[in-house]
């Protein structure tokens, strides 16, 4: 028996040793989903009654950044409680994220959202260093091109765009951030999914949540639901008991994709409280 077990050991190296490969080299196809469902837009804010505008941004490396600049017509300037920057997460474009567009505009606020790198109407292929040139090219288009005062700025990142929106608010001094279903670190859920792997030598990714948190200094949201079904609910308070006060959790019902719409009116309370709270708080600040 024992002499058997030892001619299939070097076997299970072996595959042990190939699985590890293949999940090296198969990283970015596991995190980004720019295909699923389409890279084509289906619909445009009209479809919902909003005027929006194409917008267009390059970045540092040379990449087209396409997006959608959505005013609050309904609110007047002094009405106007922020401008939101809204980074999705890591499947489809912006034409799928209709539903949260409406109610951010519901709530008084100018809307940026943009396609990453390879997704929508972007050029070039999604890496981590490079969602993060694009976030930094929308917040110059903010601030720069809009003249759009940082502490007038909302960033809202919701899956992979929570921990892209964490390291945009590391870099900057936006009015608050709000963190919806993401996960700590890519360290952490790939332990996670794969506990029998050496997760932390096989990363190519880091997208380290936690720890751009600690650098942030303004007011911080997590949201997170325990019926999360692809982030774990856990995740989320690591995150958050990784934040500075003042820091604030929600906690949302529902699954990874509909949590938003399964958690109702306490979720667009709560968001519209914290904003009104962060918003008054600047404008404080600045007085």
């Amino acid at each position: 028996m024992m002499e058997w077990l030892w001619k299939l050991l070097p076997l299970g190296i072996a595959g042990y040793v190939a699985f590890s490969a293949l999940v090296y080299f198969m990283q970015p196809g596991m995190i980004f989903y720019p295909n699923i469902p389409g890279r084509g837009l289906v619909t445009t804010p009209k479809s919902i009654g909003l005027d929006y505008e194409d917008v267009e941004l390059i970045t540092d490396d040379g990449t087209r950044i396409h997006g959608w600049f959505i005013p609050n017509s309904k609110a007047s300037d002094t009405q106007k409680q922020a401008t939101l920057l809204f980074l999705h997460g890591n499947a489809g474009n912006i034409s799928h994220r209709l539903d949260s567009i409406k109610l951010f505009n519901n709530l008084g606020l100018d809307i940026l959202i943009i396609d990453y790198r390879g997704y929508g109407q972007s050029t070039g292929k999604p890496t981590e260093a490079g969602t993060y040139q694009d976030a930094e090219a929308a917040w110059h288009y903010l601030t720069a091109t809009r003249g759009i005062k940082e502490n007038k700025i909302i960033l809202f990142g919701r899956s992979l765009g929570g921990s892209i929106s964490a390291w945009l608010a590391s870099q900057h001094t936006p009015a608050a951030l709000i963190v919806e279903s993401s996960f700590s670190s890519a360290h952490s859920m790939g332990q996670r999914i794969y506990p029998f792997l050496p997760v932390r030598l096989l990363s190519r990714f880091q997208y380290n949540t936690k720890e751009y948190v600690k650098a942030i200094h303004c007011p911080v949201l997590v949201a997170h639901s325990r019926d999360d079904d692809i982030i774990p609910y856990e995740e989320g308070r690591d995150i958050f008991n990784s934040a500075h006060e003042p820091r604030y959790f929600l906690k949302m019902r529902g699954g990874h994709n509909d949590g938003f719409i399964i958690s109702g009116s306490s979720y667009v309370d709560a968001l519209e409280s914290f904003i009104n709270t962060s918003v008054n708080q600047q404008n404080m600040n600045t007085q």
